[in-house]
């Protein structure tokens, strides 16, 4: 049994769930000031908490130190800054706590539970308000020397244009709910039901959407070379608006064979995935049995174990 808690812009989660990916119980709650949210998480976990539970894992929108367990003051969540989120828990549960951005989070549920499974090379793409992408590379999940690896959404597609990331012309500014929006003529949803009703004008802004989104993916594809990719949030509910713009642009920019070698796919756990990810952050540190220890910056953690090998 683990304890997932998924901490979003404008609502959280603790979840209850088992080794199956299984959610048993949960408790939704809006997120709110960081003091009161905090509580309410503690709180959560004690409602939830059973004797049989092994570790506890948070799955947040980065930047974030996973390492030390530390939430690094993320655009979503203003107010946040260097919270020792890891410890606070930790402080009142005798159990292992971890920390995950929610694109590492949600690479780990795909691959545990969802269109990933089996595979030793993937890239799961959070397309919702933000952009960013999770690693599982040659059987393990990849997060870089300071959490950071993946940001796809700070990669700079145009000269101007869109912001993302604080970044004139980036990815995250043209592939995301976010950057969809600065087309100024609807949100992500709104142009969805107008060009599946057939309207021209939000036709238009999928087909660029999507040839956006292909020629990021070709970037990934010809650094990472991996074997999948999965696609979340705003892909899963627009894949018809999308899918023959973006295979169009990722086939003439990616090297042939990689593109070749690399399947696409939608998230099949969907709008799950947030609970099941936060429960992967959990059930993956636990397994590969991090190794926890107090250091004079705080908590750490290293890998001595690989289970999927």
């Amino acid at each position: 049994m683990y304890i997932g808690v998924d901490i979003g812009g404008t609502k959280t989660a603790v979840v209850l769930g088992n080794d199956s990916g299984q959610i048993l119980d949960k408790i939704k709650f809006e997120t709110v000031r960081k003091n009161e949210t905090i509580q309410n998480i503690l709180n959560s976990i004690k409602s939830l908490m059973d004797d049989r539970v092994k570790a506890i894992g948070v799955s947040c929108g980065g930047p974030l130190d996973g390492k030390r367990g530390i939430i690094l003051s993320p655009p979503n969540l203003p107010g946040w800054d260097h919270v020792e989120i890891v410890k606070l828990i930790q402080n009142d549960f005798l159990v292992p706590v971890y920390l995950q951005n929610d694109a590492d989070a949600g690479a780990l549920a795909e691959w545990y539970f969802g269109n990933a499974k089996s595979y030793k090379n993937v890239v799961f793409i959070t397309c919702g308000t933000g952009f960013g992408a999770g690693l599982i590379l040659n059987g393990n999940l990849y997060t870089g020397t300071s959490n950071s690896a993946g940001e796809i959404g700070h990669v700079r597609l145009y000269e101007k244009g869109h912001i993302g990331y604080g970044k004139e012309g980036a990815v995250e500014g043209y592939c995301s709910g976010g950057g969809i929006a600065q087309y100024g003529k609807g949100t992500a949803k709104e142009l969805a039901e107008r060009a599946y009703n057939g309207e021209k004008e939000a036709l238009e802004v999928y087909r660029e959407l999507g040839e956006n989104l292909g020629k990021s993916l070709a970037i990934l594809v010809d650094i990472l070379n991996p074997e999948v990719i999965v696609i979340g949030s705003i892909y899963t509910r627009a894949e018809r608006l999308l899918k023959n713009s973006m295979l169009k642009r990722l086939r003439e920019e990616a090297l042939e064979r990689n593109y070749r070698d690399v399947m696409i796919k939608t998230s099949k756990l969907k709008e799950h995935i947030g609970d099941i990810a936060a429960l992967c952050v959990a059930m993956d540190g636990y397994k590969n049995k991090i190794e926890r220890v107090e250091t004079d910056e705080g908590y750490g953690s290293r890998y001595t174990e690989d289970i999927r090998a």
